[in-house]
C-alpha cells in the first residue's frame, strides 16, 4: 500500500489524499475539485490590514495568526514555532503572521496589547488567544482543543 498524505485545500476546504511518492518528484499536487495548487511545503502567510478579509475571514481553515513585531524579542524566540506548526498543521489550519507595527488596525481590532500574541480564528471571529512565549506542545494542546 502507497503512503498517501492528506493535504486540505486552502481555497476550497476539500481534503486531497496525495501519494507520498510524488510529494518525493517534485510534483506539484492540486486539488481534485477546485485544481488549487496544495501547499506541500507550508509557511506562514503574510496578513497584513487589507489581506485579513481574504486569508483570514474567508478562509475555508482555521487560522493560528501570530501577532508580532520586528523588534519584539520574544516574538522572535517563538518564530521558529510558529514555522514548525505551519508544517505540522497543514492542510488542517492556516498560520499566519501580523506584523502589529505596520498593521495597526487589526491590532486594534482584536485588542492586542500584549506580544507575541496568538489568535486561534475561524470565519474571523477569535475562538482563542495565547499570550507570550509558550512551548510548542502547549500551542498545539490548545489548537486542539479549541478545533476538536
Amino acid at each position: 500500500m502507497t503512503d498517501v498524505r492528506l493535504i486540505r485545500c486552502p481555497a476550497c476546504g476539500a481534503t486531497n489524499r496525495v501519494p507520498t511518492e510524488k510529494l518525493g518528484h517534485r510534483l506539484e499536487p492540486v486539488c481534485g475539485r477546485c485544481k488549487t495548487p496544495l501547499a506541500v511545503d507550508a509557511k506562514p502567510i503574510t496578513v497584513t490590514d487589507g489581506t485579513f478579509a481574504a486569508d483570514v475571514e474567508r478562509s475555508p481553515l482555521p487560522v493560528l495568526l501570530d501577532m508580532w513585531a520586528t523588534w519584539c524579542g520574544p516574538c522572535k524566540i517563538l518564530a521558529p514555532v510558529i514555522e514548525e506548526l505551519a508544517v505540522d498543521l497543514a492542510g488542517r489550519v492556516r498560520v499566519g503572521k501580523l506584523d502589529v507595527d505596520e498593521n495597526p488596525a487589526t491590532a486594534a481590532r482584536f485588542g492586542v496589547h500584549s506580544i507575541p500574541t496568538l489568535l486561534v480564528l475561524r470565519d474571523g471571529r477569535e475562538l482563542d488567544r495565547i499570550v507570550g512565549v509558550q512551548p510548542k506542545p502547549e500551542i498545539a494542546r490548545r489548537l486542539t482543543r479549541v478545533l476538536g
